[in-house]
């Protein structure tokens, strides 16, 4: 069997397998079962079981399952609604307030969580309905939630990046601090829209007159304010008292691995106790907190765990068949240049991932794209971290981006068609930093660069 019959056949039962509604680890290991016994027969069941426990038992992917406990003591307990208050407390009476305080406080979300779809989906219920109340433009305000939102596979810690460095065998550590620069600048690029459109009129037309000049001249209280009465210079120096402990999540988390200290597994685990810390500080820790998380990150590591050990399997398939020989080999045929190659491994993802999930693409693209990169000599640091902003993009492309089906399904005030307004704009963002980081590499590459000198 030729290896391009063999990759377009793997692909194909891959995609009917996801389309018919399978979940993305049973559709991966129906391939890798076709795979064995079509290329090896039964013999071939020795590798598929030592595959997957070669996988399962690495203590890689044990980085994973930590951190997914990380997020779900800090949610669970409460602790994130603190610093909810306190950000929105130091923003303060500005114009379009919320808006501001909804990129910033999905930035910090995205950190802690690491999740698109659970930040989008806390920020919808949580804020949604308040900006719509006062006045504040529905498709703008949806726009900052899903931009924010959106930066959570890119902010460490991020399950994406731990993923795409368990299959592309690149430094996990080093995928991890390459988001902290780009997620900056991503935000950042975010307020700069925000406020030129807060600036210009905001959705003019999607509001009435007053409500327009609502948005533009907001200075309600802050939502402490609101509740409690206190007086501005005693909100703010109660919001950076109560943002303090948070301090040590990010500490043990990201502090130790840039210090050299700790490796990302070893850094998970003290963010778990850092996020233990943090609850107790805040009062809010309890033996049932603690039980109902374990149950939720169990849950949730044994899908991720499921579907990296298949993708694993599969990339082994792909080197027996010869596909990825042969891929690398038609690409020095074809003669491209590294700027024609780069930009056609970012378009095909881009392409694709509006229709199919952007997991199931990254888990069957990565054993493919390993060996060009490598070829052509890209950076892999700088690479991997650009794929995995092309992938976060994927989940905000309409028809089938999942964040916007968590904003959708949090958020029953907006419409389909208002979801997707709102996320062509910040599609064009990320594009956009995309373009920036590769044409200037070393904002990507910079602090792991400082990691490993």
């Amino acid at each position: 069997m030729t290896w391009p019959f063999a990759l377009g056949g793997a692909i194909s039962l891959l995609l009917s397998t996801l389309m018919i509604g399978a979940p993305v680890f049973v559709g991966f290991l129906i391939l890798n079962l076709a795979g064995v016994m079509v290329l090896i027969g039964e013999r071939g069941f020795g590798l598929f079981t030592n595959s997957l426990l070669e996988t399962a038992t690495s203590p890689t992917l044990a980085t994973i399952a930590i951190f997914v406990l990380m997020g779900e003591i800090l949610f669970r307990s409460g602790a994130v609604a603190v610093l909810f208050d306190s950000v929105d407390r130091l923003v303060g009476r500005l114009p379009g307030r919320l808006y501001i305080v909804t990129v910033l406080l999905s930035t910090v979300f995205g950190a802690l969580s690491g999740s698109a779809v659970a930040v989008a989906a806390m920020l919808g219920r949580a804020l949604m309905p308040m900006m719509i109340a006062r006045g504040y433009s529905k498709v703008l305000s949806a726009s900052t939630i899903l931009s924010g939102a959106s930066l959570a596979p890119i902010i460490p810690p991020s399950l994406f990046a731990i993923i795409i460095g368990s299959l592309a065998d690149v430094s996990i550590a080093g995928l991890l601090v390459a988001g902290i620069i780009p997620g900056i600048i991503l935000a950042l690029i975010t307020l700069m829209f925000v406020v030129l459109r807060v600036f210009r009129g905001a959705e003019a037309g999607n509001v009435t007159h007053h409500q327009n000049n609502a948005v533009i001249r907001d200075s309600s209280p802050s939502m402490s304010e609101a509740h409690s009465g206190i007086n501005k210079p005693q909100s703010v120096l109660h919001a950076l008292l109560n943002m303090a402990p948070f301090g040590i999540v990010v500490f043990s988390v990201m502090g130790l691995i840039l210090l050299g200290i700790a490796t990302p597994s070893e850094s998970a685990a003290t963010g778990v106790v850092g996020a233990c810390v943090t609850a107790i500080i805040f009062r809010r820790f309890s033996r049932k907190m603690i039980y109902e998380s374990l149950l939720s990150a169990a849950a949730i590591s044994t899908g991720i765990l499921l579907i990296v050990c298949s993708a694993k399997l599969f990339s082994q398939l792909l080197s027996f068949t010869g596909a990825t020989r042969g891929i690398v080999e038609t690409v020095t045929m074809l003669g491209l240049g590294p700027e024609a190659t780069f930009l056609i491994m970012m378009l095909i993802p881009f392409i694709l991932c509006m229709f199919i999930d952007q997991v199931a693409f990254m888990l069957m693209a990565i054993p493919i794209y390993v060996p060009i990169v490598a070829a052509v000599g890209f950076d892999p640091i700088w690479f991997w971290t650009l794929f995995l902003i092309n992938l976060t993009i994927g989940s905000l492309t309409p028809p089938f981006g999942y964040t916007l089906f968590a904003l959708k399904g949090a958020s029953p005030e907006l419409s389909t068609g208002e979801v997707f307004r709102a996320a062509w704009p910040i599609v064009c963002i990320y594009l956009a930093g995309i373009a920036l980081f590769w044409a200037f590499p070393g904002l990507v590459t910079w602090i792991p660069s400082l990691l490993f000198s």
